[in-house]
């Protein structure tokens, strides 16, 4: 046993010990990867049949400069699309809200109306690509807008490919940007599994996100037990309203957090795949393997992004993607180095672009799979991280399921309290920050950092402006009208709001309706 002195341990308090033996992992069994429980990778050649779809996360200011940053991306390598909004579209807000004001495009790009999404995607043929759309509380509005546009383009919709990541729970655990009260929008997020079961089969149809949760400063063990919970929650949901596990396993999809402890990541990824496989065939039947299989995109640590020394993020980020790819992760994105400044330059992007590219072609990161599994730490690690991972989703279970835990605080305040013993750790010097709390500079070199164009908000308000000057008035309030009383009742809202969008209503317009007949979330009231 070490002396405090030495001690060593990971963020979620598992001790680490100098040396592993094969006494730590006794009867050690490892199933082949593409097999249950699918510790080892969700497809037997892994990397080897389908390397991992580098999808850079990009959005800012309006959609023509969003869509120039997207084709950059693509031209120099890029796979698949991964769409930032800002925070008045994430919030059901139009730009010309005086609730946006000062906010549109700020942290991704703005999207009012058909012809937003149209300008994005221009040039880019939806049947060539993958698309991640990071939104959540409007996730069925932008949807479908995409289908839209898919159209438009004469691409059907078993031929569109992406995800949504429509995972409204994490909004009201650890991020903020929800809208509606948690079962209202369980109603919208399993009515959008429905819709795309019957119009658009290869669509993911939600990503439940841990990423955000240890951004709000949950330990591993924390990300990994409430992102798993919340699974359970949007499965007994879709059961309750009908669907089969069996059919719509196959389309979720996980996001996790490549954060800073290498080893520690690499066996969080692992254990999440078998956790999940137990708890899909345990807890709801299921049969069949692609819908007990977890896949997952990973994002390298926003949070541990620093503003000193910004070029150390460089070392950080390829860390932790090669955490991410040494556990199997089916997408990656990597942070731009001067993200804790400003939003990332082209250069800043192409330095993460390639990174990724480095690791796939020159690392060896495409080589074999679970090129870790067998070593004595990765399996202890797994081992210990799956019990505590298990132990938690317990108590959740023990307060009703996760909506439950959300709307009792129980969620939120366990990851308040690891943030802030975090927080301790570093002031105290315990945790060492590089350039931060140890090998500090006073003076150190300015990056150039992105600027957005200042005309790009006034271009966005007159385009809106114009959408609704140049609709048919009547067919867009009569389309609201449906949306609306579809609201009043129990059928899929995805259809109206789909035709409401095609009647060029906007996104505020729609959420304003849904806002009146279901009423906004107050956490303070709660």
């Amino acid at each position: 046993m070490a002396t405090a002195a030495d001690r060593r341990e990971t963020d979620s308090g598992i001790e680490v010990k100098p040396l592993y033996t094969e006494d730590d992992v006794a009867g050690l069994e490892l199933e082949p990867p593409g097999e249950f429980p699918f510790t080892r990778g969700p497809y037997p050649d892994m990397y080897r049949g389908r390397p991992w779809t580098i999808r850079q996360y990009a959005g800012f200011a309006s959609a023509e400069e969003t869509n120039a940053r997207f084709r950059y991306l693509l031209e120099r390598g890029q796979h698949g699309l991964s769409v930032a909004f800002d925070l008045p579209t994430q919030l059901g807000y139009d730009s010309d809200d005086e609730r946006a004001v000062g906010e549109v495009g700020r942290t991704g790009v703005a999207i009012d109306s058909l012809a937003d999404m149209a300008l994005l995607f221009d040039r880019i043929p939806l049947a060539e690509v993958s698309t991640s759309m990071t939104i959540n509380a409007p996730a069925s509005l932008l949807l479908l807008l995409y289908e839209l546009v898919g159209e438009e383009q004469g691409v059907p919709g078993e031929r569109l490919r992406g995800t949504a990541q429509n995972d409204i729970l994490k909004e009201y655990i650890a991020r903020g940007n929800y809208i509606f009260p948690p079962r209202p929008s369980m109603r919208l997020t399993t009515d959008l599994f429905a819709y795309c079961a019957e119009r658009l089969p290869n669509w993911n149809t939600i990503s439940i996100s841990g990423y955000h949760i240890r951004e709000a400063g949950s330990t591993a063990v924390q990300e990994l037990a409430f992102t798993l919970a919340n699974g359970i929650a949007y499965c007994q949901a879709a059961v309750d309203a009908g669907l089969s596990p069996d059919e719509f396993g196959e389309r979720l999809s996980f996001f996790f957090n490549a954060h800073n402890h290498f080893f520690q990541e690499v066996a969080k990824f692992r254990a999440a795949r078998r956790l999940w496989a137990s708890i899909m065939r345990e807890r709801f039947g299921v049969q069949n393997p692609r819908a007990q299989a977890l896949r997952f995109h990973a994002q390298t640590g926003g949070s541990s992004l620093t503003a000193q020394q910004p070029e150390n993020n460089i070392a950080r980020v390829t860390v932790q993607a090669l955490s991410a790819i040494c556990g199997g992760a089916q997408s990656i994105h990597t942070n731009g180095f001067d993200e804790a400044l400003a939003l990332p330059t082209e250069n800043s992007v192409r330095i993460a672009l390639r990174t990724q590219q480095i690791l796939a072609h020159e690392a060896g990161g495409t080589d074999t799979a679970d090129p870790l599994g067998g070593s004595f730490f990765i399996e202890e690690l797994t081992n210990e991280l799956e019990q505590r991972v298990r132990e938690l989703i317990d108590r959740v279970d023990e307060l009703g399921g996760a909506v439950a835990a959300v709307e009792q605080g129980f969620v939120q305040q366990e990851i308040e309290q690891a943030a802030f013993a975090f927080t301790k750790q570093v002031e105290a010097g315990e945790k060492v920050i590089v350039g931060v709390n140890k090998y500090a500079e006073v003076d150190s070199e300015e990056i150039e950092l992105h600027r957005l164009d200042p005309e790009a908000e006034q271009r966005q308000l007159e385009r809106t402006a114009r959408v609704r000057v140049e609709r048919n008035a009547d067919d867009a309030e009569a389309a609201l009208e449906r949306v609306r009383e579809t609201a009043r009742g129990e059928a899929n809202l995805l259809p109206p709001m789909r035709e409401a969008l095609r009647a060029r209503c906007t996104v505020g317009e729609i959420c304003n309706v849904l806002r009146e007949e279901f009423g906004m979330y107050d956490a303070q009231r709660a």
